[in-house]
């Protein structure tokens, strides 16, 4: 929402909105590809037993609800690291230079610099990319997870003038904060049912 109000002038044609879409979300995509395979390389070091994978599981559903419920408002989990690095002036100042270019690559580096940028629900997929134990399948969980968000992220970017006059950003921040606690829960529950086997 906030890199569409402010690069993409509405008059501009439906046809170069969508390749400036495409391309910020391709670069979002490139990062959590980068990420996925830097962690699945990480998980190979490690093995992972059924119980190990368990608590490890186990562990990512706690931390999913407590995702869940900050994102909620109810406690404040991962501010403090989030705005660490989303405020560092050497990320701000890239940040600034990307959002006032109007060239298509400057959508593409907004989406690579927002992709490297703390998020929670990335957390959980790096999670999951690690317990993989592979460079190449860490990827493709990533790549999986960035292109499965990209016709949703796209169709906001073009109704961006309904949602900047409506409370819908905050509906659907308390919806899928409900969705997170919710499958947080059920990811605890099915790791400490692996780990007790």
């Amino acid at each position: 929402m906030a890199y569409s109000s402010a690069k993409i002038d509405v008059s501009t044609s439906k046809t170069r909105q969508f390749i400036s879409h495409v391309m910020y979300n391709l670069g979002r995509v490139s990062a959590y590809v980068f990420l996925g395979m830097f962690f699945g390389s990480l998980g190979s070091v490690f093995f992972f037993s059924s119980q190990s994978s368990g608590y490890f599981y186990f562990v990512i559903g706690l931390v999913m609800v407590l995702m869940g419920l900050s994102m909620w408002g109810k406690l404040k989990f991962l501010t403090s690291l989030e705005s660490s690095i989303a405020f560092n002036s050497t990320v701000k100042k890239l940040f600034s230079r990307l959002i006032h270019s109007k060239s298509f690559w400057s959508f593409y580096g907004l989406g690579v610099l927002n992709g490297f940028l703390p998020c929670g629900l990335v957390y959980f997929f790096l999670a999951s990319a690690t317990a993989t134990g592979s460079w190449f399948w860490g990827g493709v969980t990533m790549a999986i997870f960035g292109l499965s968000t990209m016709p949703s992220l796209i169709g906001i970017g073009f109704i961006i003038g309904f949602l900047k006059g409506s409370g819908f950003r905050e509906i659907m921040i308390k919806f899928a904060s409900f969705v997170i606690i919710g499958y947080g829960l059920y990811m605890a529950y099915l790791g400490y049912s692996a780990a007790i086997i």
